[in-house]
């Protein structure tokens, strides 16, 4: 029997639209050297580790007259070449126009009759490097029967390693009388799953209906206000509803600098990357002339790890839920924000749910890119009105990993966009860097680049204050917090 889509699927793909896709993505930048890494080596690599993540070649089908949950199946007509696309830059392409195309390619929705994953091959890179850019659904990763595929496809070493030889043969797709059939067998044999399927479109519905009925009040608020056609003044910039088209920022930091500043004032690596993303948000907004007043905070949702029996078991050990923080943008001195956004953050750790950054960072494969699609769900449900901004967090290994012999020398999350969120940032540490992919609506924040030079300026603040400032003594317990996303 073909698995169905839970509850929590059908609100994805019930909310989802032209301006607000669903899909996570990632940007890996190789160093092929003498690897012989290219396209063709790509997809033979692909080709042979697709088989740990048999979601990846499965469609959705929908069961006639909506009686039952959607189901997987396999994609009789699977293509690895539809999925896998080759892309270039003009020579030699830099960061800024790898964004650029990446912002592009993240902007269309993924075609819902296929397998919901696509990855381009970009060369042109300067040095001759070369760009792997993936992006995969929110309903394909759940982190119980389906990881990120990217977390399967790189190794610790560069190999070479021998091949799966699978041999694949996609299973028969059901016929409309046999998904009807199989429905109502289900439905009759055991009455819990015809009640779970009138839940899941009762609440697949009253998310869309909900969603659209929010929009249509802020339209409605602006022609009552005699700004018909406007939209209306949100309490920060970031709560705009997107547009169609995305802009994308990287920026590359040391993570050096995050554990200096981590020894001198205390608290977590994770702390000062939120109290560095406090601080360069504050910046950006000044330079808007816009207000950032004493007490001023943004509230945040920052997906973060814990281990709760009550909660759903998945494959990563881990499950993953938000925690609210308040950012101190009012806030003027970077060590008192740095030590802000350590209190907001140690409840969290003294649950004692919380994950040690060394256990998620020592998951099998490189899991930063599951746990970033685990926390873009997270959002999904959890952030509403209440939140300003969504930040995900993921240490990743300190140590090189490789694509079919070809190091990996960077890496960027690229998160969507919610509806009702014209920014969303996403943070990944890996192999002594920490690197920030800032996406942002087009339409809504065009000096979005400006942002990412005041994460490095916000950083630097924070490691001069480090310099002129004697190291903190141990704080006994909280001191131990773990450096989780």
């Amino acid at each position: 029997m073909s698995e169905r889509l839970r509850a929590s699927d059908l609100a994805l793909l019930a909310e989802e639209t032209e301006r607000t896709p669903l899909h996570n993505g990632t940007i890996e930048i190789f160093d092929p050297l003498d690897s012989g890494f290219d396209f063709d080596a790509l997809l033979a690599h692909i080709d042979d580790r697709i088989a740990f993540v048999p979601r990846y070649r499965q469609r959705v089908r929908w069961v006639p007259g909506r009686v039952a949950n959607p189901v997987w199946v396999d994609d009789e007509d699977f293509d690895l070449n539809y999925h896998v696309r080759r892309s270039a830059l003009p020579r030699p392409g830099n960061l800024e126009q790898l964004g650029e195309l990446t912002a592009r390619i993240m902007s269309r929705r993924l075609d819902v009759a296929r397998p919901l994953w696509e990855m381009y091959f970009v060369e042109g890179l300067e040095g001759g490097r070369v760009a792997l850019l993936s992006k995969s659904h929110q309903i394909l990763v759940d982190g119980i029967s389906t990881v990120d595929l990217g977390q399967v496809l790189l190794d610790v070493d560069p190999g070479p390693r021998p091949l799966v030889q699978e041999g694949w043969v996609p299973s028969h797709e059901p016929s409309q009388t046999s998904l009807l059939l199989g429905a109502l067998t289900e439905s009759v044999r055991d009455p819990r799953v015809a009640a779970a399927t009138a839940r899941s479109n009762a609440e697949a519905v009253g998310r869309a209906v909900g969603g659209t009925l929010s929009r249509a009040g802020q339209v409605a608020s602006g022609v009552s206000g005699g700004l018909a056609g406007r939209r209306t003044v949100p309490e920060t910039p970031f709560n705009q509803e997107p547009s169609a088209q995305r802009r994308l920022v990287c920026v590359r930091t040391s993570l050096k600098d995050y554990r200096k500043v981590r020894r001198v004032h205390g608290g977590t690596v994770n702390d000062v990357v939120l109290a560095t993303l406090t601080g360069a948000i504050r910046a950006w907004l000044m330079t808007r002339a816009e207000p950032v007043g004493a007490g001023r905070r943004l509230r945040s949702l920052v997906p973060m790890s814990v281990i709760d029996e009550e909660l759903e078991p998945t494959s990563l050990g881990s499950q993953v839920v938000g925690h609210l923080v308040d950012l101190p943008i009012g806030e003027g001195s970077p060590v008192l924000r740095l030590h802000q956004v350590s209190y907001a953050l140690r409840a969290h750790s003294e649950t004692g749910r919380a994950v040690a950054a060394d256990r998620i960072a020592g998951v099998a494969g490189f899991a930063p890119t599951t746990f970033h699609a685990l926390g873009s769900r997270v959002a999904f449900t959890e952030a509403r009105q209440q939140v300003n901004l969504v930040v995900t967090n993921v240490p990743g290994p300190q140590f090189p990993m490789y694509l079919a012999g070809a190091e990996m020398v960077q890496t960027y999350p690229v998160p969507p966009l919610l509806p009702g969120f014209s920014l969303s940032v996403g943070v990944t540490s890996y192999d002594g860097a920490v690197y920030y992919g800032i996406t942002a609506d087009r339409d809504a924040l065009p000096d979005i680049e400006v942002l990412g030079q005041c994460v490095r300026e916000a950083l630097d603040e924070l490691v001069d204050s480090a310099s002129e400032t004697r190291p903190r003594a141990p704080r006994g317990r909280g001191s131990r917090r773990p450096e989780q996303p």
